[in-house]
């Protein structure tokens, strides 16, 4: 029984400790939020591990202007929303501007501890084209962060009735659960470590991360028409919305 209240001890002063703050997260943002596009190119889907469900049988999501709502549900804590998050902002950041992003890193006791990532719990997104609605339910430690609305309540019970985050819903014309990647390419890496990366297109992370994005982005693209065309009218983006379905 010593020995046992010994080890739950010993685990709960040992638990690996998160990677230091980067002295510019700036710099980090800048590398997730503005990919090269010939990068993005020669990467096309990567190593995309989990494809996006259609959704057919529900009107429209749009926000009060009419603009498709991309909704977003995770919580700090989950590594799965970690890495998802790479990919969503890359994604988003070819419609719109981010403010407010902050660093953290997923909880050191879960799956994959520590997981150097953003948080959108600060966040404004401003786009001509796209409403973003991110929702972050809980903290790294597990508190309560962040609620969801009635409305969006009902909508996850429709399409995600297991509760899993990270969810996402592309203005109700694809949804996806998970990370669209393989998490273990970024254990024990900070952000800096991970964003060098992105700018490689032989990388593996960048190949998870940006593959993911690519596709992320296919799916928004078809939500706006199309729009902008600076991003849409990329022949590696229009291949893989065409096989959106």
């Amino acid at each position: 029984m010593l020995l046992v209240i010994g080890v739950f001890a010993w685990l709960a002063t040992h638990q690996a400790a998160p990677p230091a703050a980067p002295r510019s997260p700036n710099t980090v943002i800048a590398q997730v939020t503005s990919v090269n596009p010939t990068v993005s190119d020669a990467i096309g889907t990567g190593s995309l591990v989990s494809p996006l469900k259609a959704v057919s049988t529900l009107p429209p999501l749009v926000d009060g202007s009419g603009k498709p709502e991309v909704l977003y549900v995770g919580a700090e804590y989950c590594p799965f929303c970690a890495g998802e998050r790479w990919s969503l902002i890359a994604a988003l950041s070819r419609f719109g501007t981010f403010s407010g992003l902050t660093l953290t890193t997923s909880s050191s006791t879960d799956a994959f501890p520590n997981t150097a990532t953003f948080s959108f719990k600060t966040t404004t997104y401003t786009s001509d084209v796209i409403a973003f609605v991110p929702v972050e339910l809980q903290d790294r430690e597990g508190k309560a962060l962040q609620s969801t609305t009635a409305e969006q309540q009902a909508l996850l019970k429709k399409l995600d009735e297991g509760g899993s985050i990270p969810f996402i819903d592309f203005g109700n014309r694809f949804s996806t659960v998970g990370a669209g990647f393989k998490l273990d390419m970024l254990s024990g890496l900070d952000w800096q470590q991970i964003g060098f990366q992105l700018s490689d297109a032989n990388s593996p992370i960048a190949r998870g991360i940006v593959g993911n994005a690519n596709y992320l982005t296919a799916a928004l693209c078809r939500m706006t028409g199309d729009k902008p065309s600076a991003t849409c009218s990329d022949p590696v983006i229009q291949q893989i919305a065409r096989g959106l379905g």
